[in-house]
This record gives structure tokens, C-alpha cells and sequence, in this order.
């Protein structure tokens, strides 16, 4: 494939994936090549760190890359899925020394993602030094103050979210507009296996529940926040290790546990055909998405532009309009439907090459 020199931006995405890496190649934002390579589980188990996967990952890339005729000298940037860093500002990194060096000895935990910089960096390489980048990591932390602190002293609350599929669908719909992501008050909620909820005040998230530990609404695989004593009293019961428990929170809670199953499908089929606690499980989840949103509308002081709701569920019509009709008071609801984390991190390179946005230096 032959990649046009006429002025536009090419750039090269990477998302690695526990089994799987994703990869596709954009022109100014269109998608011109995707490939999704699956590996073997028991090849994976061979290497004993997640960084030592890295060059085996490299390799299988670039074996698709040549047999279509892909030429890496022919692009403009690189771009992977930003892993586990410390927490940072929105925005699109340069990748660098300290965020490899975070990364790869897996200091803020250990993801899959990780190998999103370390893979864009090499093939930024191959292709003969160009750009490196990664974009809106789950780690973006733009919390205010007071939202940080929690009732007791030493916990405190964390933004781990859906960023990057958030600030996409925000930048997508300020843009629609006519107007800038920074003039904007948007409530996002992405839904998937995890439900995360933002508030976007005038182009930063001040409040958002941590998706990654469940809390919040629960999910088809997630507790979400559940009351405290309770919780306490269950911990020490007796019945649970640490481990069991935290499977059971996130993975093992929700409407998995409830129901036995995390496909949405199965439980609107159950529930059509009469099935009282598979309508029940439905109603309650969508109740807490729209009192999620609302909470986060207090957030933005009742001045909200949208609400911007994302993620695999928002595929599910009637799950939509059950949140729609407990929220639409708030402000305008739009519906942008799935998570498209390949467009998005092209997205974030591409503002940076056309001069739009700055890149951030980690650890700067």
C-alpha cells in the first residue's frame, strides 16, 4: 500500500490487548488498514513479564505490515494505547524515557496497555524516527480538590476511567457543534463491562467514579459502590479471602451475579419472556447510570450542554431510552454507540500534527 505525501497526516495506531493486539492505519483521521492479530494463550504463558511479550508482538506486526505492503517510512507518527502510568493530565505524550521506564517495570500495575508506548516507540523507529505518542491514558486524573477527599482519612478517591473514549466522543460532539471542547459542560457516561461517568467541565473530567475498582453503578461485571458497613461486616465474615473478594468486585459483581450472565442480550431475553429479576437487574442498573449523571450535573452547578452517552451498551436501544427518560430534564442526550479506541488515538496524534494541540511530556 502506498501512502500518499499530499499534505495530510498518516499515522500508524497500536492497541494491545491481553490476547490480542489491534493495529490500523488512518490518513487524517480516515481509516485506511485494520487488522486484529489474536495470539495463543499457552504462547503468552511463555513469557515470563508482560515486557518480555513486546518483541514477539513487534514481530507478528510487522509480518502483516509486509505482506500487505505496508511501508512504516511512509508514516508520519506512530500512536499506541497509553498503559498504567502515574496519574496525568488528558491530553496526547510524547513517549519517552520515565514513561517506558514506568511502563515496562510495571510500577503502577500491570496491563496489556503497557505494551502500547514500548511497541509505538519501536515501530516509530523502524519507520526512521518519526513521533512516538500515546493519548488519554485510563490513568487521567483532573479531579478538583474536593472531590478527591473521601470521610476517611487515608482513602482517597482515584480517576480511573474511560478517558480516552470519553474526551473522543466530547472532542466528536464539540466538534458536530461547531464549538470547542474547552467551552463545553458535558456529562459522558461510557457503558460496557464497566460504567464510568464524567463530568467535563469546560475541557477537563473534575469528577468521574473509578471504573476500575467498580465503583459507582454497577455493570454487567462490576459491584459499583455498595454500603459500607455492609460491605465491612461481609469482608470479615469469614466467607471471603482478599482475592475472592476482589474478584467478586470487579469481574464476578453486577448483573453477572445477579443473573449468572454479563451479556446484556441474554438478560433483555430472559426479561421479555417474563423473568421479574432479569427486568428488576435491568431497571436498576439503567436507574443508577441516570442518578450517576444526575450527580454529576451538580457537578457542573445544572449547566450542562449534553449528555454524551457512549460505550458497547449504548448499542441497546431500550437500555438508552430508560436512562434517556430519567435524564432528558437535565440537558439534550446523544448517543455516540461503542468505543472506537483505534480512531481515537489517531484523533489525539493528529491534533498534535496539524498543530491544533501540544504535545505533553511525561514526567516534564
Amino acid at each position: 500500500m502506498t501512502v500518499s505525501k499530499d499534505g495530510s497526516f498518516t499515522i500508524f495506531v497500536i492497541n494491545p490487548g491481553s490476547t490480542s493486539t489491534k493495529f490500523a492505519l488512518f490518513r487524517d483521521g480516515q481509516e485506511l488498514f485494520s487488522h486484529t492479530q489474536r495470539y495463543d494463550v499457552e504462547v503468552l504463558r511463555e513469557f515470563v513479564s508482560m515486557a518480555d511479550q513486546e518483541t514477539f508482538r513487534r514481530t507478528e506486526i510487522l509480518k502483516v505490515l509486509n505482506a500487505e505492503k505496508i511501508n512504516l517510512a511512509d508514516v508520519d507518527a506512530v500512536v499506541g494505547r497509553g498503559g498504567l502510568l502515574r496519574p496525568i493530565e488528558g491530553g496526547t505524550y510524547v513517549v519517552n524515557a520515565p514513561m517506558l521506564e514506568d511502563l515496562v517495570s510495571c510500577r503502577y500495575g500491570t496491563h496489556a496497555s503497557n505494551l502500547g508506548a514500548p511497541l509505538a516507540l519501536s515501530l516509530a523507529q523502524e519507520a526512521g524516527g518519526k513521533p512516538a505518542f500515546i493519548v488519554d491514558p485510563v490513568v487521567v486524573d483532573e479531579l478538583l480538590s474536593q472531590v478527591r477527599l473521601s470521610g476517611f482519612p487515608g482513602i482517597e478517591r482515584r480517576s480511573i476511567f474511560h478517558a480516552l473514549n470519553q474526551k473522543a466522543v466530547a472532542r466528536r460532539f464539540a466538534a458536530e457543534t461547531g464549538r470547542r471542547y474547552e467551552e463545553l459542560n458535558l456529562v459522558v457516561a461510557h457503558m460496557g463491562g464497566g460504567i464510568s461517568v464524567g463530568a467535563h467541565l469546560h475541557g477537563r473530567v473534575a469528577d468521574v467514579n473509578n471504573a476500575l475498582d467498580g465503583e459507582g453503578p454497577f455493570s454487567p461485571e462490576r459491584a459499583g459502590s455498595l454500603p459500607a458497613g455492609e460491605l465491612v461486616k461481609f469482608c470479615f465474615s469469614g466467607a471471603v479471602d482478599l482475592e475472592t473478594m476482589l474478584r467478586k468486585l470487579v469481574g464476578g459483581g453486577g448483573m453477572v451475579a445477579h443473573l449468572g450472565t454479563n451479556d446484556l442480550r441474554e438478560a433483555y431475553r430472559r426479561a421479555c419472556e417474563g423473568d421479574a429479576s432479569a427486568e428488576l437487574v435491568l431497571d436498576a442498573m439503567t436507574y443508577q447510570v441516570a442518578k450517576e449523571i444526575g450527580s454529576r450535573a451538580v457537578t457542573l452547578r445544572g449547566e450542562v450542554d449534553a449528555i454524551l452517552l457512549t460505550g458497547g451498551l449504548a448499542y441497546a436501544e431500550d437500555f438508552v431510552e430508560r436512562i434517556r427518560r430519567r435524564v432528558q430534564w437535565i440537558a439534550p442526550v446523544k448517543v455516540y454507540e461503542g468505543e472506537d479506541e483505534l480512531r481515537a488515538l489517531a484523533e489525539g496524534a493528529l491534533r498534535v500534527l496539524q498543530g491544533l494541540e501540544t504535545a505533553k511530556i511525561y514526567g516534564g
